[in-house]
């Protein structure tokens, strides 16, 4: 496996594994790869110099990427919440039931969420119930 550092159209960076070269070329052409943040389709590889830093200035590096790559991850998991909330039905601590009843046919289906114990969600999954837990993080204001 090869990593690439990876920028899109919108220069959001991020890192992409592949088996070679020839398959991220591949990929690249046919609009497979896809940015984590926009999911702009327009990649290519982003320069990289050699790492040639000091101990200290490489820590600082490294803290400063992953500062970055949290924040970037942030706006991923709000642009899912907010697609979740515009979308989907929120059913509260009545998610398992509500996925049964979906699920077997007594409820008309859509998207739902809703709070269910680690219990609940093992036995849906048992059962062939499709279900998935998401990172929720509550809208903050920006100051």
């Amino acid at each position: 496996m090869i990593s690439f550092n990876l920028i899109c159209k919108n220069d959001h960076e991020f890192e992409g594994w592949f088996p070679n070269s020839a398959d991220f070329d591949e990929q690249c052409a046919k609009k497979r790869i896809e940015c984590p943040v926009c999911a702009n389709r327009n990649i290519q590889k982003a320069l990289s110099a050699p790492n040639i830093a000091t101990g200290e200035s490489r820590d600082a590096a490294r803290r400063e990427k992953m500062q970055k790559a949290v924040q970037e991850q942030k706006v991923v998991m709000a642009k899912m919440r907010e697609y979740v909330k515009d979308n989907c039905d929120y059913v509260g601590s009545d998610f398992a039931e509500e996925a049964r009843k979906i699920h077997y046919g007594e409820a008309d289906e859509r998207g739902i969420y809703g709070e269910s114990t680690l219990d609940e969600a093992k036995e849906l999954a048992e059962e062939g119930i499709p279900v998935a837990p998401i990172p929720w993080m509550e809208e903050t204001k920006e100051h």
